[in-house]
């Protein structure tokens, strides 16, 4: 079990964003400050949650925050975080990029991470899941270990690239607080029972094989004060089943590490 916690910047006045309210003509004001909420104080309220029932993180970061707000950053690398390369801003699709600019931004960010953590990202998630067709491979040849991208099991499956072998770990499009309660409008109580319920389930199937679960979350979303409180209700039975030894709470990267470590043959 792992938490894909997003933390994104969005350029002012311009580019793609999820939206509150209906879009107004740039610059959209109300769309912007409530997305920046998320970056100003969503995320040090998640930070407190998380250092509460001492769950680890994976940080899907913009490299744009080390010029826009880097003590937040700082603050999950002090955690012992994963950071996971998340583009340089989420106002642009990475998808239509012609290749040379992709391999550049996938080397800028692997660069600038490096530069702040002291080693590189092993793993990736595309702004707005947007790829090229060539996108594994580059990310292979960039030395990314594993994409976050390719959310279509429950269980990491390696992918072949021209560069080698590249994981796929796999990444909630449905367990994600921006298509269920931004997309269908779901209340916050809802998302934390679909927590509670993906984990009962998952839990009960994981006895015939191992299974992944991520929770992808955006600040600006589950850090509002009423949703964080259905936050903690929904983390709160994990990370007592973590303490008693029923589930591994980790991060992408070190799920990545474990099955990279497995014996030929046991997954495909």
């Amino acid at each position: 079990m792992y938490l894909g916690f997003n933390i994104e910047h969005f350029a002012f006045g311009e580019g793609l964003g999820a939206e509150l309210g209906p879009a107004s003509p740039h610059p959209d004001v109300l769309n912007y400050a409530w997305r920046e909420y998320g970056n100003r104080v969503g995320a040090w309220r998640c930070l407190e949650l998380f250092d509460e029932l001492r769950l680890p993180a994976g940080v899907l970061i913009n490299t744009a925050l080390y010029e826009h707000c880097p003590d937040l950053v700082d603050a999950f690398l002090a955690r012992g975080d994963e950071l996971i390369g998340h583009g340089y801003s989420n106002a642009h699709r990475q998808g239509g990029l012609p290749e040379e600019e992709e391999r550049a931004l996938l080397a800028h960010c692997r660069d600038r991470i490096l530069r702040h953590a002291g080693s590189e990202p092993a793993g990736w998630l595309s702004p707005w899941i947007s790829e090229s067709r060539a996108t594994p491979d580059l990310l292979a040849e960039a030395g990314y270990r594993y994409t976050l991208n390719w959310c279509h099991d429950d269980q990491p499956m390696r992918m072949r690239t021209r560069a080698g072998d590249l994981w796929a770990i796999p990444y909630p499009q449905e367990l994600n607080d921006i298509p269920m309660i931004m997309g269908r409008k779901m209340d916050a109580r809802d998302f934390a029972d679909m927590i509670l319920d993906q984990f009962e389930e998952m839990r009960a199937q994981a006895v015939r094989q191992p299974l992944v679960m991520g929770i992808a979350l955006h600040p600006y979303i589950v850090g509002q004060p009423y949703r964080l409180r259905h936050l903690r209700r929904a983390l709160a039975p994990l990370a007592a089943a973590r303490d008693r030894g029923e589930i591994w709470f980790t991060t992408p990267g070190q799920i990545c590490r474990h099955v990279d470590g497995l014996p030929p043959g046991v997954i495909a």
